[in-house]
């Protein structure tokens, strides 16, 4: 292979690896929680989701996600699902957000494989949440990181998990949700 081949080829590459990389400038424990209204879904029925109100019953993991129908935004829809009832335990209120495919969130939302209706999906154009929380994707600012927050009922963040694997968010906030 050509030298110049093997250069654009290592660049794309590099590019590519950079694009998936969250920006690593998420807010940290002990920052104020941004409040945020967003439109929502839940089942597939649209609703306006209030950050304030839902730190009026309890925790709140808000979990930002790239985009609907996406192979590891899906594993993490999944995976939320099938841990709400631990969730509810702690009396915490679970939203994903993202500003991708805003077009399928009513169908995500309601989805048996993913969210089975069992917590919210909200809308992000122009990733405006996301950009407030410092969880926009490196090389992709218009798309949220997989970046989860657990924020306590004061609005305080009390725990930040931000790694584009989508295996160790659930895990990560209800083990915050648990040292609470």
């Amino acid at each position: 292979m050509n030298t110049l081949l093997q250069r654009t080829l290592a660049v794309a590459i590099v590019a590519v690896g950079l694009a998936a990389v969250p920006a690593n400038a998420e807010l940290k424990a002990g920052a104020s929680a941004p409040t945020f209204k967003a439109q929502a879904y839940l089942g597939g029925k649209a609703f306006t989701f209030n950050l304030a109100d839902a730190l009026k019953r309890g925790p709140v993991v808000v979990y930002f996600f790239p985009a609907a129908y996406t192979s590891g935004c899906n594993v993490e829809a999944h995976m939320f699902s099938e841990a709400i009832d631990q969730f509810k335990t702690y009396k915490a209120t679970v939203i994903g957000v993202t500003a991708g495919n805003l077009d399928q969130l009513a169908k995500f939302s309601a989805d048996t494989k993913l969210c089975s209706g069992k917590f919210p999906v909200a809308a992000d154009p122009g990733a405006k949440i996301a950009k407030t929380y410092d969880a926009l994707l490196a090389l992709k600012p218009g798309w949220s990181s997989r970046t989860s927050y657990v924020i306590s009922p004061s609005g305080k963040i009390v725990h930040v998990h931000s790694e584009m694997s989508p295996n160790g968010h659930v895990k990560s906030t209800l083990d915050a949700l648990k040292a609470m």
